[in-house]
């Protein structure tokens, strides 16, 4: 039974902890504290406001081309020690990778209006 009790103090003094530093910690409810300073101007929407669906395909296309720069890099380095099969297998991912984007072309992902 003591133990059940030490329990149920620990739980209060620990939910009334957390509650002294949400209070500590907490953004100011005054509106001049709490305005965008380093802009200089107002927000026109919200933060957390929805992307247009364009953006999607368009990050997609980033994201192609920033993992072809991750194959790259390492092979750039060693190259000089695997010889013709290697810029061979290079010159067919970037085939792949220039098939890709003709596709999101086709279908429009480089369209921005």
């Amino acid at each position: 039974m003591a133990s059940l009790m030490l329990l149920l103090v620990a739980a209060i003094g620990t939910v009334l902890a957390l509650r002294v530093l949400v209070r500590w910690t907490a953004v100011s409810a005054i509106p001049f504290e709490v305005e965008p300073w380093l802009s200089g101007h107002r927000p026109t929407e919200h933060a957390l406001s929805r992307y247009h669906a364009r953006w999607y395909s368009a990050s997609v296309v980033f994201l192609a081309f920033d993992v072809e720069m991750l194959f790259m890099y390492p092979w750039a380095i060693v190259v000089g020690h695997l010889g013709a099969g290697a810029v061979v297998e290079m010159f067919g991912f970037l085939l792949m990778l220039l098939l890709a984007v003709a596709w999101a072309r086709r279908e429009g992902a480089f369209r921005w209006a």
